[in-house]
C-alpha cells in the first residue's frame, strides 16, 4: 500500500476515537502491552517526559519538545490529534515522520493487527515508540491520548510526569466529577518518578497528593512555585499556565541533572516554539483587518479562557464560525458564547459532528443567533464577505473545524 491507501487504511478499518468516540475506547492496556512485545518493547529504551491533562498538554508538550531541541538534543514528540496530516503526531526536532515509515511500519505489521483487533490509537503510540529508539532520539515527549490510566501511552516509565490540569471534559469515559477525572489522570503517577501538577483546585490537589504519597513520588505544583515566566510564540492566556509547567519540569531536569538545559536555550524555546514544532491551531491568528483568529478550545475549560480573551479584542461587530462534536454538554458549553455576536454554525467534517440545526436550535436558546451553513469552509467564507475591516472572526468550537480552515 501506498501513504494514501496505507492511511486510509488505517482510518477505515479500524476504530478510532477521533472519528468514532465510545467505540474505541479501551477498558485496559492489555492490547498495547501485546503490541510492545510484539515489537520488542520499545519503550523501555526510551528516555521521555509523559504529559497529560484535560487542556494544554499540546501547548506544554511542544514548548518542551522545542526547549530540548533549542538544547541541542533530538528530541521526539507524540502528540494528538492532528489538524491536517496524520504524520503530525509523530515527530522529531520538528520534522514528521516519514510517509516510507508509516507504510513499512503498517504493512509489516498489518496482520498482527487485524488479529489482534488493535485499534487506530494504540497503532499510532507502537509506531511512534518503534520509530523514536530506531531514530535514536535521546529524549520524547509523549502526550497522552485521553485520561492516562489506561491511555495506551501508560506502559512508558518516563523521566518526570506532568499533569496541566482537571477540567469537565469525556465524562462519558473518564468519570463525570471533577476527582474521578483527576483520578484516571494521576494514573500516569508512576513509583518514585516525579510529577509536575500544572493546575489545581480544591477537588484534585487531595487527589494528586494522594497517588503521589502512594507511589512515593515527589509532587510540584507549578502555579505555586513558578513566579517569573518568558515570552513565547504562543499568544493565549492559556499559556501563561502552561509555560509555568513546562519550567518546572525543566527545573527538575536541571536539579536532577538529567539533561543540562541552559536558561538560553528555554528562552529560545519558548520563542520558537512554532518554528521548532509547526505548532498550529493556538490562539493563531490568520488575518488582520478584519482580525481573524482560530483556536482549538473545545470543553467549557478551555473555551471558557479563550472567550475572556477574545472580549478584550477590540472590533466593531464579531462574527464567530463555530461547529461541534456530537458529545459535547451544549448546556455547559453555550452558554460561555458572547450574545452580540453574528454566528456561523457549521459541522465539521466528522462522524462525530453535530447537526448544524441541532446546533443552531440549542444555540437559540442561549441567545445565540445566526445561520447554518454546508460546510466549515462555507461558513468561513461568509463570515469573511460579511465582515469589515474592523471587525473580528472568531473560528472555533472543535479542533475539527480549525483543521478545516488550516
Amino acid at each position: 500500500m501506498n501513504y494514501k491507501e496505507t492511511i486510509n487504511w488505517m482510518f477505515d478499518k479500524l476504530p478510532m476515537y477521533q472519528t468514532q468516540g465510545a467505540t474505541a475506547y479501551r477498558k485496559d492496556i492489555y492490547n498495547t502491552v501485546l503490541l510492545a512485545k510484539h515489537l520488542g518493547n520499545p519503550e523501555q529504551h526510551l528516555k521521555c517526559i509523559h504529559v497529560a491533562g484535560t487542556n494544554g498538554k499540546g501547548s506544554t508538550s511542544h514548548l518542551l519538545a522545542s526547549v530540548f531541541h533549542e538544547a541541542g538534543y533530538k528530541v521526539g514528540l507524540y502528540t494528538s490529534p492532528h489538524l491536517l496530516d496524520y504524520r503530525e503526531r509523530i515527530a522529531i526536532n520538528g520534522v514528521p515522520i516519514s510517509e516510507e515509515f508509516v507504510c513499512d511500519f503498517i504493512n509489516k505489521n498489518k496482520a498482527f493487527f487485524e488479529a489482534n483487533d488493535l485499534s487506530f490509537f494504540e497503532m499510532s503510540v507502537g509506531m511512534a515508540f518503534d520509530y523514536f529508539v530506531k531514530q535514536k532520539t535521546d529524549i520524547a515527549i509523549i502526550e497522552v491520548g485521553m485520561g492516562g490510566r489506561l491511555d495506551s501511552t501508560n506502559i512508558i516509565t518516563p523521566l518526570i510526569s506532568v499533569i496541566t490540569n482537571i477540567g469537565l471534559d469525556h465524562t462519558q469515559f473518564l468519570g463525570n466529577t471533577l476527582e474521578a477525572i483527576a483520578f484516571e489522570k494521576a494514573g500516569i503517577i508512576k513509583p518514585t518518578i516525579p510529577v509536575v501538577i500544572g493546575e489545581y483546585i480544591g477537588e484534585t490537589k487531595p487527589v494528586f497528593i494522594a497517588k503521589a504519597n502512594e507511589t512515593q513520588s515527589e509532587i510540584f505544583f507549578a502555579s505555586d512555585v513558578i513566579q517569573e515566566i518568558y515570552p513565547s510564540a504562543l499568544h493565549g492566556d492559556y499559556q501563561i499556565q502552561n509555560k509555568k509547567t513546562v519550567l518546572q519540569t525543566i527545573k527538575i531536569i536541571q536539579e536532577k541533572k538529567l539533561f543540562s538545559v541552559s536558561e538560553q536555550a528555554i528562552k529560545n524555546g519558548f520563542l520558537n516554539v512554532i518554528k521548532n514544532t509547526g505548532l498550529q491551531g493556538r490562539w493563531q491568528q490568520l488575518g488582520e483587518n478584519p482580525k481573524i483568529i482560530c483556536d482549538t478550545a473545545h470543553n467549557a475549560h478551555g473555551l471558557k479562557i479563550v472567550l475572556n480573551q477574545l472580549k478584550k479584542e477590540k472590533f466593531d461587530k464579531l462574527h464567530i464560525v463555530l461547529g461541534l462534536v456530537n458529545d459535547k454538554n451544549l448546556e455547559e458549553i453555550l452558554p460561555l458564547f458572547p450574545k452580540e455576536a453574528i454566528y456561523y454554525f457549521c459541522k465539521p467534517n466528522s462522524s462525530r459532528g453535530l447537526e448544524t440545526q441541532i446546533l443552531k436550535d440549542k444555540a437559540t436558546e442561549f441567545h445565540l443567533y445566526g445561520k447554518t451553513f454546508l460546510s466549515v469552509s462555507n461558513a468561513y467564507q461568509t463570515a469573511k464577505e460579511n465582515a469589515s475591516l474592523n471587525d473580528c472572526i472568531y473560528i472555533g468550537g472543535s479542533t475539527f473545524v480549525v483543521a478545516e480552515i488550516l
